[in-house]
């Protein structure tokens, strides 16, 4: 994710003083998807990223100029806090950077300039080009932690890699760019410039970039087969690529353009940009892009919908680059709004729990026969939309959905909040009461033990008749309750795990800094507490394969999310509110 300076403070030309700090969310998808086995080729030198492009821009599309519109106030106005309230606030930042030092310290040890430590087994793993993910992706908190040695380390490690050469394959142009190229900006711009080297080597990666965009239609082979371009073979767009993966790449290469001034970088994106506002209106859900769409051919034909994995960052993105952008341009806030309505309307919805609390999930829909057919999927993913949602209420000027981005905050404080461990698992299923934002009659969703069993024996037994074998259908739903670890309210769990995500953590901090609830600050300790407990190794901290269990066991995993966003977040939400306020900075 990631953390731009408020453009309209300053004047349009001071835009290259103007701080980006990403804060991204990195791997939204379970897995490394699409990077394949690595190979050894000693004949590619340095030398191909100069190799002339076969279909060349004409004319690139400028960055917008003038005068940065002035755009609300985001952040609450915080009062003085007593002695008690600023002690414990301090008491829990200094053990989140503790964790966050424990964790540091695993990976130097271990796997130093690898992409990430393996906390259990202490041997390391390249997910992401061998580049050193973790080094680069973590820089910022580095700086923000004032661990100022370890930056330096840092900056001198990134003078040495050589973005020209890859252990992959096929490189995930959106993974790359999130991580490595979001990192050195951040990097770059936290420490106010003050690196010269970070910005050269970001436009290093950027030009090795670039080439993935050298195609008939100039949309980006997401899933690059690098070696092809180094080669001087062509390469095309692909007709199955995910929406996230080619939508969500404009807020780095903006940045990039701005601070290079190089206006390649902002055409490449801003392509896509206008390509997917045309076809916002096109596919089987106006409003909406699937979760796959026809990149090469420019169809979005496929009938899934969602704002969970393989979709989240392209609707996150939209209010962003409104930002980053200094709203000079209406594009993003008319797709943003857009694609809300359409979201708040089908994606939206209410669960019926326990204590009959109006909280709201966002789920996956299905168009069938034209109709969308909500499936009442939460997954942590989605849980970025909280914050989302309460910063477009800000700067769009939709104060309804304030309340809405609050309770989506809520329904994943509720998640984790159910399990034994304290953690919300990746993937469950939920009961629906009430689909969309609007509310619900209270008889609607009041709880019901004897309905809820019923569900969730329809879920297990896929609709099929579940009498039979003499026990009642209480008892058989009681079984398969003990059986699947499920909780009131819960019908299904896909997915145990917990992967060390900061889509939760993220969202409570930012409705934190818009309302200055401090009830979301003793949240977020209840959640951090859990996680550190479960997740903690003797080299690191480790994702977890059951949050259904009280201590559930580690798998040897921790992706650069942990230290460049999870921790980061519970670090400011125990911070001074001036520390990346929101009136300076937006997420």
């Amino acid at each position: 994710m990631l953390l731009i300076r408020r453009l309209w403070l300053l004047p349009a030309s001071v835009f290259t003083l103007i701080l980006f700090l990403l804060f991204r969310r990195a791997s939204r998808y379970a897995g490394n998807l699409g990077l394949s086995t690595p190979v050894t080729d000693t004949h590619i030198g340095p030398q191909w990223i100069r190799q002339p492009e076969r279909y060349p821009v004409k004319s690139f599309i400028p960055l917008p100029v003038g005068e940065p519109k002035k755009i609300p106030k985001i952040q609450f106005d915080f009062g003085t806090e007593n002695e008690e309230e600023k002690r414990i606030r301090l008491e829990r930042r200094d053990k989140v950077k503790e964790s966050f030092i424990h964790a540091w310290e695993g990976y130097k040890k271990h796997a130093w300039g690898k992409d990430e430590v393996s906390p259990v087994s202490g041997n390391f793993r390249n997910s992401f080009g061998g580049w050193g993910a973790t080094l680069v992706d973590s820089m910022d908190t580095l700086w923000m932690m004032d661990m100022k040695d370890e930056f330096q380390r840092c900056v001198t490690a990134v003078a040495e890699i050589d973005w020209t050469r890859n252990d992959e394959e096929v490189v995930n142009v959106f993974e790359t760019t999130i991580r490595y190229l979001g990192g050195l900006l951040a990097a770059y711009d936290v420490s106010d410039g003050a690196y010269p080297l970070l910005l050269k080597r970001a436009a290093d990666l950027g030009d090795v970039l670039y080439k993935a965009f050298d195609t008939p239609n100039r949309m980006p082979m997401t899933r690059w087969e690098w070696r092809r371009s180094a080669n001087g073979e062509a390469i095309a767009a692909a007709d199955f690529t995910l929406i996230a993966e080619i939508g969500s790449l404009t807020l780095e290469f903006t940045r990039l353009a701005q601070l290079t001034k190089n206006e390649k970088f902002f055409d490449a994106i801003q392509r896509i940009s206008d390509r997917l506002e045309n076809l916002q209106d096109k596919g089987r859900l106006p409003g909406l892009w699937p979760i796959v769409i026809d990149a090469k051919n420019l169809k979005v034909d496929q009938n899934m919908f969602t704002l969970g994995g393989m979709e989240d960052s392209v609707f996150e993105y939209l209010p962003k680059q409104h930002l980053m952008l200094g709203g000079l341009t209406d594009q993003y806030r008319k797709m943003y709004e857009k694609a809300m309505e359409v979201v708040e309307k089908y994606l939206f919805f209410r669960p019926r729990i326990e204590d009959d609390s109006d909280i709201l999930i966002s789920g996956d829909v299905r168009v069938q026969g034209g109709e969308p057919i909500l499936e009442p999927k939460g997954q942590h993913l989605t849980c970025f939309t909280g914050g989302m949602v309460g910063i477009g209420a800000k700067i769009f000027d939709r104060p309804d959905d304030v309340k809405v981005a609050r309770q989506l905050v809520d329904g994943c404080i509720w998640a984790y909040n159910k399990m034994p461990s304290g953690m919300m698992p990746e993937i469950f299923h939920a009961v629906p009461c009430h689909q969309g934002v609007v509310s619900a009659n209270q008889d609607m969703c009041e709880w019901n033990q004897t309905q809820y069993e019923q569900l969730v024996l329809d879920m297990y037994y896929s609709g099929k008749d579940a009498s039979g074998n003499g026990n009642s259908l209480s008892d058989k739903a009681q079984v398969i309750m003990r059986d699947g670890g499920l909780q009131n309210g819960f019908t299904s769990i896909q997915d145990s795990r917990y992967i060390l995500r900061p889509e939760a953590i993220e969202s409570v901090f930012i409705l934190y800094r818009i309302t200055g609830d401090r009830s979301l600050q003793d949240q977020a300790w209840k959640m951090f507490e859990s996680i550190e407990k479960a997740s903690r190794t003797d080299i690191a901290h480790a994702a977890v394969d059951d949050v259904r269990i009280a201590q559930p066991s580690h798998t040897d995993r921790m992706e650069s999310f942990w230290l460049a966003e999870t921790l980061k977040y519970f670090y400011l939400i125990f911070s001074e509110p001036d520390l990346i306020s929101l009136d300076d900075y937006v997420l």
